[in-house]
């Protein structure tokens, strides 16, 4: 079952493999805070839209989308990131996929400030509903009588990947390491993610220059080793994922940028 779930999470919005889906955070009280963001700098605007083509195999099992749009929560400024995935073609008859993240998010701090979660996968559906509270490192998860306590900064599923852009990589090393935090499914999970280099990736008839990074995650699970899955962002200002690679124990699938609007900057393309 743990398996399947994982499949669906990247067929759906092939950015939720970063973390290890099997050990979630027990001692919240000893987690420290996120790598420094980089002052007065945003890798992203409202009208932000990037569109993916999933591959299972062979098989061209669906699309994903990840939009950002200008918004506000309680008067507040946010920006509201919304992630789609559904299934397509030959793989919609077999097993339907229709998925929706939805997250508001504090333009200043890049903190979540509410989450929702849509998730229709083969007849199997969830509905999650957060409301953070992070000046007291709180969050409202709708199944508790009692807000619970979470990291400084944590952010959701869909949020961490946007905060994650905003990271300062001007002195990154390869092998270095980077770990945030986020709430899903009632619990805090890690989302740790390794450097692995600069290289040149061509998707359809683009060739990109991109920063690779691979999850670090249990051997032996879903992924054999660390290097069987790949994440390239595109070494720009934007820090946008072009392609995402993972070889599982049961098959591969691939996640590839088919188009883009409404960057905040020049995008880091080779031809």
């Amino acid at each position: 079952m743990k398996h399947k779930k994982l499949t669906l999470a990247i067929l759906a919005l092939g950015l939720m493999a970063f973390g290890d889906p099997y050990k979630h955070v027990k001692n919240v009280e000893s987690l420290g805070n996120f790598h420094a963001r980089v002052d007065n700098y945003m890798p992203f605007k409202p009208g932000e839209k990037l569109e993916f083509r999933i591959h299972y195999g062979f098989i061209n099992a669906g699309s994903a989308s990840m939009e950002v749009k200008q918004s506000s929560v309680n008067g507040k400024p946010t920006n509201n990131l919304i992630g789609k995935g559904q299934s397509e073609g030959t793989f919609d008859w077999f097993f339907k996929v229709r998925d929706t993240y939805e997250s508001q998010v504090d333009v200043k701090t890049m903190n979540p400030v509410t989450f929702k979660r849509r998730v229709s996968e083969g007849g199997y559906k969830i509905n999650r509903d957060y409301t953070f509270y992070q000046n007291e490192k709180l969050i409202d998860d709708g199944k508790h009588n009692e807000k619970i306590l979470v990291p400084a900064n944590v952010q959701d599923i869909l949020s961490a990947f946007y905060y994650a852009r905003t990271i300062d990589y001007s002195k990154i090393k390869e092998g270095d390491a980077i770990e945030l935090y986020s709430y899903l499914d009632y619990e805090v999970w890690p989302l740790k993610v390794r450097f692995k280099g600069i290289e040149k990736v061509k998707v359809g008839k683009e060739t990109f220059e991109c920063m690779r990074f691979v999850p670090i995650i249990q051997e032996g699970r879903v992924f054999k080793d660390e290097d069987d899955m790949s994440v390239y962002i595109s070494n720009d200002k934007n820090k946008i994922p072009v392609l995402a690679e993972a070889e599982i124990l049961f098959g591969s699938i691939k996640m590839e940028l088919t188009s883009w609007e409404g960057l905040a900057h020049p995008l880091a393309k080779l031809n």
